[in-house]
C-alpha cells in the first residue's frame, strides 16, 4: 500500500502579522516540518503541498498573488512536490488531488495543516469519503477561538472537539512523536 502526506493551507496569513492569525501556528508548522522530512527520506514524490487561493476577495485573506498566501517557510515545497491549489475548505473538490493520488496508487494519506475545523476536517472526511485510509497528525495542524452569539470557544477546544470528532470513524489521529516513533520501529 502506497501512502501519501497531504499538508494542508500552511501559509503565511495564518502566522503572526497574517490576515487570519491562529493560535500556535508556529508549533504546528514545526511539526508537520517533521512529517515532511520522514516522507521525503522515506516516500519519493509523495507529498502533496494544498495551497488556498481565496476565490472571493471578501475573504479577506489568501488572496491571489500576495505574500499572506504564499507557503510558510517552515514548510516549502521542494521543486519535485506537487502543489494542489484550491478554493474551497476540501482540498479534493474541484482540484487534481485524487486523480494525483490515484495515478501514484495511494490508498493511505496522511494529512496535516490549517485550520482544524474548517479544512484540515473537510479534507479528512472527503479523503475518507473517497476510501482513502486516513491518518491525521494533530499537533501538526492549527486552529483559532470560535465565537457564536457571544459564545467564544477558545482555540484549544475547538482543536480538540473536531479531532476528537475525527478519530475512529475517520482517522486514526497521532502526534507528531507517535507517527514517527512508530514509523521508525515498523
Amino acid at each position: 500500500m502506497s501512502t501519501a502526506l497531504i499538508v494542508v493551507d500552511i501559509q503565511n496569513d495564518y502566522f503572526p502579522g497574517g490576515k487570519m492569525e491562529l493560535s500556535n501556528p508556529e508549533i504546528a508548522a514545526a511539526n508537520a516540518a517533521k512529517v515532511i522530512e520522514w516522507f521525503r527520506e522515506n516516500h519519493n514524490g509523495h507529498i502533496f503541498h494544498v495551497q488556498h487561493i481565496a476565490g472571493d476577495p471578501a475573504l479577506g485573506f489568501f488572496l491571489p498573488d500576495t505574500e499572506g498566501a504564499e507557503h510558510h517557510e517552515t514548510v516549502q515545497p521542494l521543486k519535485d512536490e506537487k502543489i494542489i491549489v484550491k478554493n474551497f475548505p476540501n482540498s479534493f473538490l474541484n482540484t487534481e488531488l485524487e486523480s494525483q493520488l490515484k495515478e501514484k496508487g495511494i490508498t493511505k494519506v496522511v494529512v496535516a495543516g490549517m485550520m482544524t475545523h474548517m479544512c484540515i476536517d473537510a479534507t479528512v472526511r472527503a479523503a475518507v469519503d473517497l476510501g482513502y485510509e486516513t491518518t491525521l497528525i494533530e499537533d501538526a495542524c492549527a486552529t483559532k477561538e470560535l465565537t457564536y452569539q457571544n459564545k467564544t470557544t477558545s482555540a484549544e477546544q475547538v482543536h480538540y472537539s473536531f479531532v476528537g470528532a475525527l478519530q475512529g470513524m475517520y482517522a486514526e489521529v497521532k502526534s507528531t512523536e507517535d507517527f514517527l516513533q512508530q514509523k521508525t520501529t515498523n
